[in-house]
Order: structure tokens, then sequence, then C-alpha cells
């Protein structure tokens, strides 16, 4: 999707409406890139707002089951598209890669939602809900957000890769190099299928339906979705994971923070959440054995499982600011 696209309306397909009262707009971020986001508030009385960070290659059409679940169970929602994704500004014209300079970016794209849409629009207490590369930045945003955010649940986030060959330090300084040798812009791999894997056998998801609607939902509308992340992707955010081994980083995360772990990830890798979780002084970690990558678009007994521990440990962010 070029800047002449037009980035204000959604796609629907038979089995994944819009939720009801959806609003989608665009707004430019202080470096000159046109987000767009959606917005859906409760009606009647709120319990605040959930801010719904995407991950990697991800869409607001993806998430239209899970705004409505949100709310449903009293939470307004607030997501949006990161830059060079979804109906978001590329960043590299007339290319379908997975492209971004350097990992700040994305912290300029969620504090420009935070400041434009969410304090001025949307009643708090304030939660993000962060599913994988949403995860990580959500983690690198903390220390400035520790006064606005109340709480954070990060699904699966993004904090280390389910294969440790090559290391994370590895593919830092290779990926760091290439960049540097002005191969910022080249494909990690040089192909990458069309086609997201049979049912049985892809990593995302076991359940058939949501598989089924997503690839849908891809076939409907390609220009939503990106194929393999650039070398400069790869050295932002393997670099922004490294930093997450630093004490003094983990150290300034104040915002209290849930990690939940898809037990049979082949993503992410649970070991590295989990390690930081026990490191974190405002963290903890819960497993959901036997669950796949993306646990909102998992079969029903992972999905509502995860929804479930989100909605007790907000609940329990609402109990303690009651008292």
């Amino acid at each position: 999707m070029t800047d002449n696209d037009d980035h204000t309306t959604f796609v629907e397909i038979p089995g994944n409406p819009a939720p009801r009262g959806l609003t989608v707009g665009t707004l430019p971020t202080s470096d000159g890139r046109r987000l767009r986001y959606a917005l859906a508030k409760v009606q009647g009385s709120s319990r605040g707002t959930v801010i719904l960070l995407q991950g990697r290659n991800e869409t607001i059409e993806k998430y239209f089951e899970t705004i409505t679940d949100l709310n449903e169970r009293g939470f307004s929602v607030v997501t949006f598209d990161w830059r060079g994704q979804g109906g978001s500004d590329r960043l590299l014209r007339r290319s379908r890669l997975g492209h971004v300079k350097h990992f700040g970016q994305y912290l300029v794209d969620l504090e420009c939602v935070i400041q434009e849409i969410v304090l001025p629009d949307c009643q708090p207490p304030y939660t993000i809900l962060a599913h994988s590369m949403g995860g990580l930045i959500a983690l690198h945003a903390a220390s400035r957000l520790a006064n606005t955010i109340d709480r954070m649940v990060l699904l699966a986030p993004l904090v280390g890769f389910a294969s440790s060959v090559p290391s994370i330090a590895t593919l830092a300084r290779l990926s760091a190099a290439a960049r540097w040798l002005g191969l910022g812009t080249r494909p990690v791999r040089r192909s990458i299928s069309s086609r997201i894997p049979n049912p049985a056998d892809n990593p995302l998801t076991s359940d058939p339906r949501r598989f089924r609607r997503n690839r849908e939902l891809a076939d409907t509308a390609p220009d939503l979705f990106v194929g393999s992340p650039t070398i400069a992707w790869l050295a932002a955010t393997t670099r922004a994971m490294r930093r997450l081994e630093s004490s003094a980083e983990i150290a300034s995360l104040s915002v209290p923070t849930l990690i939940v772990i898809a037990g049979a990830d082949q993503v992410v890798s649970p070991a590295a959440a989990e390690r930081l979780a026990y490191r974190m002084r405002c963290g903890s970690s819960l497993t959901i054995p036997l669950a796949r990558h993306e646990l909102l678009q998992e079969a029903d007994r992972f999905r509502e499982e995860a929804l479930e521990i989100f909605n007790a440990y907000v609940g329990e962010e609402m109990a303690l600011a009651a008292q």
C-alpha cells in the first residue's frame, strides 16, 4: 500500500465482520508517516481502554474478533497498523518487504497513537495488550509510559527466536554489518511463500477455522500484508532484543507486566520470555501448555484461557485502584 492509497477503510470477509461501531482513521506521526488506526468504544459503562499492539505482518482486520470480545468484556479498544504494514505507510515504495530503519520508529508510532487518540478520546485506566513484536515494542516503551499505562499483558513476546542457532548476538552483529555495507533494504530471505502453510503444519495456530479466515483475508487484501523482513528490520529487532539482556534496562521497567507464554511456540522462545519475566521486578509469567504462537488466533480452549488471564490481571488492577 503506497502513500496515495485510501487508508480510511477496512476489509470485511465472510466470517470476519467488523466490530459494531468500529471507526477507522489516519493520523500523521512526528516524522511524517501516516498510520491507520481503529477505535471501538464500549456502549455503556467502561472498564477502561485496551491498547492492542499487533505483531509483525499483522493488520487491524485480523483482530476484529478480539476487539469484539474485549468490547463485550467492557473495554474500549484502540489498535493501529505499525508503519510498514497493514494500512499504514510503507517505508519502501513498490515493495512487499517488511522494513523499518530503526526500532525507535515503532516507539514514535505508539507514542503518536497514545497522545493523539488514547489520551484525548478514551477513558482510563489504560492497559496494553500486545502480541509478539508488539510485546517487544511495549517493553522498550514502558519506561516512558509508566505514568500513563496501568498494566501490560504481553502474549508470546518477541524477546528471542525459538531457534537459538545462530544466536541473537550473532544475528545482531551480522545484520548490523550488512546494513552498514548498504544492504539494509535487502530481504532476509531471497523469497518467501505467499501462502500460509497447511493448517496442521503451520506454527501459528492449531485452529483450522481461524487459519482459513486469516488466509482468506490475506488472499482478499494482499496489500495489507508483507513478505520477508529486511536486513535493517532484523538488525533493529535483534538489537532491541539484546538490550533486554541488560540489567540496567530491565531495572528501568516499572509498569506491572504479565507475560503469557505459548507452550508450543515455534516462533519465539518461551525460555527467553520466562527468563525475562523472572528478572523483572514488576514482571511475572504464565504458560498456556500446547498453545501455538498466535494466542488470540488459537483454538477456543487456548484463546479463551488467554483472554481470561488478561481479564483477571486487569481486574486485579481495577480492584486495587478502587481501594
